[in-house]
């Protein structure tokens, strides 16, 4: 009974309830049928395609800037990355490494001078991210429209100019990593390979990372930034290299995520999209100022099946689509417990 007490404490009693609650989704799956195999192919795949953006969490939450709400800073860079490789005109593996090389280029830009403000306004990092993520989204809604592209497959038909709500990456690099390796078991499960490798190669990089000079020098600003400074480190320049960091990474994320959903979404699509990953890594057990891979790895397959299992049981049940709710329900509710609470990170 003490050990049960101490895996629960450990572990953390929210996470335990959400585990069970995601076990029992999955075996009463076939009761109400729903396709266990698919459910759980469905669930790989949206791990696979939203778990770099967790990923990019962690780095200015070990700098002691806090939850990236500005995370759609990072995504605007992704989404200049893979429409500048459309317009280019390559496709294949080559159009999605330009546009990650690309998205690269402008997240480290973008990020260098979203730190730079960040360091302006410490003790507010968070609110100001979010001024920033929506603002950003904002701003690009008015340069999608003006930008100079070409390329007939984004421009609107109608106008000749301006990129569409939503660009088809059908022809150049859909599914480019889920169908790499990918393994089938008849006609409903299907294991992402290539995408789970990315994502899991990338978190051995942040992994690597923090166990260098420089990543330690990060941690220990985020950890002590007094301390830290009378180290001799340059506290404004750890937080800005985080901040590239974290920018940089939502680049690769949404570009993961786009070969996976088959779009590119522009205007509007990239104004909540931090919002998932920060519930994620919340669950995982992270808190506003301490993360690490296992939070990452927990958190993105707790949210992930949750948002999968949860309303396909309710329609089957319900005949009603709950997938809205659940995520407003999933997202707000764990970011309002984690916000709120004063308890230690989970270990």
């Amino acid at each position: 009974m003490e050990g049960i007490k101490r895996f629960i404490a450990d572990f953390g009693l929210p996470r335990v309830i959400i585990t069970f609650y995601l076990l029992a989704l999955f075996l009463a799956a076939p009761l109400v049928g729903v396709s266990l195999p698919a459910s759980i192919s469905d669930s790989l795949i949206r791990i696979g395609m939203n778990g770099i953006m967790v990923l990019a969490m962690v780095p200015m939450i070990q700098s002691g800037c806090g939850l990236n709400f500005g995370l759609s800073l990072g995504v605007i860079a992704g989404l200049l990355g893979a429409t500048l490789s459309i317009e280019f005109g390559f496709a294949g593996v080559l159009g999605f490494v330009v546009a990650i090389g690309i998205s690269q280029v402008f997240g480290a830009v973008f990020g260098y001078g979203y730190g730079k403000l960040l360091n302006r306004v410490k003790g507010g990092e968070m609110m100001i991210a979010t001024y920033v993520g929506f603002s950003s989204v904002m701003i690009m809604s008015i340069a999608w429209l003006i930008m100079p592209y070409k390329s007939p497959t984004m421009i609107w038909g109608f106008g000749g100019e301006g990129l569409r709500t939503t660009i088809s990456v059908e022809g150049f690099w859909r599914h480019i990593l889920d169908d790499f390796l990918a393994v089938r078991i008849g006609d409903s499960f299907k294991f992402p390979t290539g995408a789970i490798l990315v994502f899991v190669l990338v978190a051995v990089l942040i992994w690597v990372f923090f166990h260098l000079k420089l990543g330690t020098a990060v941690t220990a600003v985020g950890s002590n930034a007094t301390y830290a400074r009378a180290s001799g480190i340059n506290v404004n320049r750890m937080r800005i290299i985080s901040v590239m960091m974290s920018t940089m990474l939502g680049g690769l994320g949404i570009l993961v995520f786009e070969q996976s959903f088959g779009f590119i979404q522009l205007y509007e699509g990239p104004l909540y999209m931090a919002f998932p990953a920060v519930a994620a890594i919340l669950i995982g057990g992270a808190s506003v100022n301490k993360a690490t891979l296992v939070h990452v790895f927990i958190g993105t397959a707790l949210y992930q099946g949750i948002l999968t299992m949860t309303p396909a049981i309710f329609n089957a049940v319900l005949k009603v689509d709950m997938s809205d709710v659940i995520r407003i329900i999933v997202s707000n509710g764990m970011i309002l417990y984690a916000l709120t609470r004063k308890t230690k990170v989970a270990k």
